[in-house]
């Protein structure tokens, strides 16, 4: 079998022939497919391709077409390939991704070829999780945070994640008056401005994990991969949890079970580092990791399901925090 981009792919695998290739995926807007592509005569029975193709004409699934998004779009495609060609390799078995097989330009668009997680144990995707997957995930971002602290982000988003307010302009332009929007700067500085910063992966949803069937945890998709406040990671996956969180008490125990990850993970890669302020400093900016997030949704899609009670119960304090300690 044949592909448009047979040629290409065999510069960068060796394989006889291509069996099949299934499409596990449209990218978001129409920028291209997720692939799974079959080899025979390979070391690899399966690979990953993503083919990036932007269109000439994007349409957005919530109407946000305009070259700034468009921009955006191309720059992650980019900051993907460096996270994978740069710092993939520094990832270990606590923070697992599919390894780099390969990059290709192409005259419209490029390649980026992986390790297929499906064949490598991870075949499992999961649209709702239970409490030790979700945990497990947790787990997988403090590896992941452990193993970045205090790294400049080179050849990523300076600032990681797909809603930070610097690419948001226009979200932040239409959303209603009031406290969150007067103070969405305020809030976005103080995240910027924390001492412990890590590389976040920054779409740290549900979908961009990958189960193995003995509740191991793999994770893809670092196109907004960038410098910050490994909270930014904990408050969107948390958002993720349908209804949001209903106690407290819940919050208190994956907040707990993040934090102590993260100490055992940064004793093996940072020992000297104080980690008591450390997690200090990041439990102070949970609520305003969670309310920038917020801010977002409020702009790109008012009444999203993701603006709880509870978030909103997060933008409070961060707004209180805000009004005893202003932001210098």
């Amino acid at each position: 079998m044949r592909t448009p981009f047979s040629d290409e792919l065999r510069e960068l695998v060796d394989f006889d022939r291509i069996q099949s290739v299934e499409t596990i995926q449209s990218l978001w807007s129409g920028y291209g497919s997720l692939l799974r592509v079959l080899l025979q005569g390979s070391e690899y029975s399966s690979v990953i391709v993503k083919h990036i193709a932007p269109p000439s004409n994007a349409e957005h699934p919530r109407g946000w077409n305009s070259n700034t998004g468009h921009q955006r779009k191309l720059r992650s495609y980019e900051v993907e390939a460096s996270w994978y060609r740069l710092y993939g390799h520094r990832t270990n078995a606590h923070c697992r991704i599919p390894r780099l097989l390969g990059l290709k330009s192409l005259e419209a668009g490029s390649l980026l070829v992986l390790e297929d997680l499906d064949t490598a144990g991870f075949p499992l995707r999961k649209s709702d999780l239970t409490q030790d997957e979700l945990k497990a995930c947790l787990t997988w971002l403090a590896a992941f945070h452990a193993a970045f602290m205090l790294e400049q982000p080179a050849d990523l988003w300076p600032i990681g994640t797909y809603w930070h307010l610097d690419t948001r302009w226009e979200e932040y332009e239409t959303m209603a008056a009031g406290p969150l929007k007067t103070q969405a700067k305020n809030i976005h500085q103080k995240l910027n401005a924390c001492k412990y910063q890590t590389i976040v992966h920054g779409d740290a949803k549900y979908a961009n994990f990958c189960f193995g069937e003995d509740g191991a945890v793999a994770a893809v998709d670092f196109q907004y991969a960038g410098g910050g406040c490994g909270m930014k990671d904990v408050a969107y996956l948390l958002s993720c949890i349908p209804g949001g969180i209903r106690h407290e008490e819940v919050e208190a125990a994956l907040l707990t079970h993040y934090f102590d990850a993260l100490q055992l993970h940064l004793h093996r890669a940072h020992s000297t580092l104080d980690f008591t302020e450390l997690e200090n400093e990041w439990r102070r900016l949970y609520p305003f990791a969670c309310a920038d997030f917020e801010r977002f949704l409020l702009g790109w899609a008012p009444g999203h399901w993701k603006s709880s009670e509870y978030s909103a119960r997060q933008v409070k304090k961060a707004l209180t925090a805000l009004e005893n300690e202003p932001f210098v």
